[in-house]
C-alpha cells in the first residue's frame, strides 16, 4: 500500500492570548493618537508662549522709553521728574533668631523668611510696609529691576506643589498649578511678579522662597546698622539689585 500523506497539524491560539493581543493593539493605537494630539498642542502652545514673550518685551521697552521721555521733558523745563512709587520689593533675611522678639518672629514667618539668606517678593502697600518696618533690623530689602527679577526666577525659582519643593523643569509644572489664572510659562510668571499683576498673590505663593547664597566678598558693613548708616539692614531701594547679583 502507498504511504498515507502526513496530516498537517492545526496550530491553535488560546482565546486569552488573542484578547491580550487585541488589548495591546488598542492601547498602542490610543497612545499613538494621544501622542499626535499632544505634539500638535505643544506646537500651538509654543507659538502662544513666543507671542506673549514678544508682547512683554514691547511692554517693558515702552515703559522704559516713557520714563526716559518724562525725565528729559522735566529737565528741559528746569523741573524734576518724580517716578511713581514702587509696587514691588524683594526682601532678604540677613540675621538669625538670637534675641528675636515674638512679634518680629511672627512677621518673618508670615513673610516666609524662616532661614538666613531666604528671599521673597512682596507687594508693597500700607500693611506690608508696616511689617517691613517692624522687621527692618533683620532684613535687607529694596526695589528689584527687570534684569534681577528675571535672573532670580530663572536661576533660583522652585515651585510649591502640594506643599513640596518641586524644580520647575518644564512649563507644564507652571500650567498645572497656575493655568486657571492664564499663567502658562516662565515669562508669564516673571511678568505677573514684576508688574504686580492681578494674580500676583497666587503666582508668588506658587514660588518657593528663594534660597540665596552668602554674598560674594561678604557683607561690607555691620548687619546691625541701617544701610544709610553704612550697615546692611533696612531699605536700600534700587541698591538691592547689586546685593542680589552677589547672592544669586
Amino acid at each position: 500500500m502507498a504511504p498515507t500523506a502526513a496530516t498537517k497539524k492545526v496550530v491553535t491560539v488560546p482565546e486569552s492570548v488573542l484578547k491580550k493581543r487585541k488589548t495591546i493593539e488598542k492601547v498602542n493605537a490610543d497612545r499613538a493618537a494621544k501622542a499626535v494630539i499632544a505634539k500638535k498642542d505643544a506646537k500651538n502652545k509654543r507659538q502662544v508662549i513666543f507671542k506673549r514673550a514678544e508682547q512683554y518685551v514691547k511692554e517693558y521697552r515702552s515703559k522704559e522709553r516713557d520714563e526716559i521721555r518724562l525725565r528729559r521733558a522735566a529737565k528741559a523745563n528746569n523741573s524734576y521728574y518724580v517716578p511713581s512709587e514702587a509696587k514691588l520689593a524683594f526682601v532678604v533675611r540677613i540675621k538669625g533668631i538670637n534675641k528675636l522678639a515674638p512679634k518680629p518672629r511672627k512677621i518673618l514667618q508670615l513673610l516666609r523668611l524662616t532661614k538666613i539668606n531666604a528671599g521673597v517678593f512682596v507687594k508693597l502697600n500700607k500693611a506690608t510696609l508696616q511689617m517691613l518696618q517692624w522687621v527692618s533690623p533683620y532684613i535687607a530689602w529694596g526695589y528689584p529691576n527687570l534684569k534681577t527679577t528675571r535672573e532670580l526666577i530663572y536661576k533660583r525659582a522652585f515651585a510649591k506643589v502640594t506643599k513640596q519643593r518641586i524644580p520647575i523643569h518644564d512649563n507644564s509644572v507652571i500650567e498645572k498649578s497656575l493655568g486657571q489664572f492664564g499663567v502658562i510659562c516662565m515669562e508669564d510668571v516673571i511678568h505677573e511678579i514684576f508688574t504686580v499683576g492681578p494674580h500676583f498673590k497666587q503666582v508668588n505663593n506658587f514660588l518657593w522662597p528663594f534660597a540665596l547664597s552668602n554674598p560674594n566678598g561678604g557683607f561690607r558693613g555691620k548687619k546691625v546698622r541701617h544701610f544709610i548708616e553704612g550697615g546692611e539692614c533696612g531699605n536700600r531701594e534700587d541698591k538691592i539689585n547689586e546685593l542680589i547679583q552677589r547672592m544669586n
